[in-house]
């Protein structure tokens, strides 16, 4: 009997990955656009504050193509630079393959549904503000 193949995450790594099935890792929840705050000490405090660029009711960057130019802080991932993001969410599809774990069963990979983030409340909407509306940051921190 033949094996049948197994889903790309589960058998290439992220640098073996194609420029299609890596940018199709991306669950869309939009938690890695959010403003976080490093503390002296090296604490990280999480913000309910996403990026003017994040469509805070589809949780996709409204220009992702040009989303460097337009915020220049904003932190592309690579598979060099996953490993050592500490604030990337334990939920993140890159953070998950890069130590050798699967995907949810909500992924859109695995469910096959785009909308399956949303209603598994993974993603951020309807829990974050613009940081054009938000006012300073230190206000926002969530638990």
């Amino acid at each position: 009997m033949t094996k049948a193949p197994q889903p790309f995450w589960r058998e290439k790594s992220l640098k073996q990955m194609t420029a299609e099935e890596w940018e199709s890792l991306c669950d869309g929840c939009g938690k890695c656009c959010l403003h976080k705050i490093r503390e002296k000490d090296g604490t990280l405090k999480m913000t309910n504050v996403a990026c003017r660029l994040l469509d805070t009711r589809t949780c996709r960057c409204a220009n992702y193509a040009r989303r460097k130019d337009l915020v220049p802080d904003c932190v592309v991932l690579t598979s060099d630079s996953v490993a050592g993001l500490d604030w990337l969410p334990g939920t993140c599809a890159y953070r998950l393959v890069s130590e050798g774990k699967d995907l949810a069963h909500w992924h859109p990979l695995v469910s096959g549904q785009a909308k399956t983030v949303h209603t598994a409340n993974i993603s951020v909407r309807g829990q974050c503000i613009s940081e054009r509306d938000a006012g300073p940051l230190h206000h926002h921190v969530v638990p």
